[in-house]
């Protein structure tokens, strides 16, 4: 009886793969891919708007720190009174601000303007308070007056010819002038301004002879001043 050991090939199982099968891929091995597409000019785009927005940020941090000179009142000044040299000062602002102020470039200008009104020290100048000076006849001079209420007409404006006189018995206050004799006549309203403290007086600049001036100075600072009016200025 013939074996069939011999027509068996050895090592062969029914469940082993023929020498001749396929090898398999490693499993770490990835199909290859399609190289990426570059965009140079995204990149550049993206480097200009990075440096652009530094550059913007960095201007509105310089700006925020720029000042510029300004005019500060140092002491007080009346109402119709020249400003002098001695009571300004340079204070720096922020550039740019919303407040109204005088630039202390135009400081040596500020001798031809009289105060529009009384102006207390620690003040920021401003075009408001300054009226322009006019060139004043030989023997004239402005006067600046704070009045209260009841101490001038409430129609009481500039051009308007005006005469002062005492309210107050004769003698009140050492000051000279009689009731019903005026202080002076003629005398000619320069401006009119309610107070800037708001505290209901208004103040008023006229023009008036020079030998007048104290006695109605004095009067006024003693509260003892009223203003009639003599003559309109046509206007209203």
């Amino acid at each position: 009886m013939a074996s069939d050991r011999g027509t068996m090939t050895r090592g062969a199982g029914p469940d082993q793969q023929p020498p001749w099968a396929e090898p398999t891929a490693p499993a770490g091995r990835r199909m290859p891919s399609a190289p990426r597409e570059r965009k140079p000019a995204l990149a550049i785009l993206a480097v200009l708007l990075i440096v652009g927005g530094a550059l913007a940020a960095g201007v509105l941090v310089l700006q925020s720190g720029q000042h510029v000179g300004a005019v500060e009142i140092t002491q007080a000044v009346p109402a119709g009174q020249p400003i002098p040299s001695s009571a300004i000062q340079e204070v720096q602002i922020a550039k740019g601000t919303s407040v109204d102020y005088v630039s202390w470039q135009f400081a040596g200008e500020i001798s031809q303007y009289l105060s529009n009104e009384a102006i207390p020290p620690d003040t920021l100048l401003n075009s408001g308070m300054l009226t322009k000076a006019k060139s004043l006849p030989s023997g004239m001079a402005y006067v600046g007056l704070a009045l209260k209420d009841g101490e001038a007409p409430t129609s009481l404006q500039s051009g308007d010819t005006v005469s002062i006189y005492p309210t107050a018995s004769s003698g009140s206050g050492g000051c000279p002038g009689k009731p019903g004799l005026a202080l002076t006549t003629g005398a000619t309203v320069v401006s009119v301004k309610p107070d800037a403290t708001n505290s209901g007086e208004v103040d008023v600049v006229v023009q008036m002879e020079q030998e007048e001036v104290g006695q109605v100075v004095c009067n006024t600072a003693n509260g003892t001043t009223g203003i009639a009016i003599t003559s309109g200025n046509g206007a209203g």
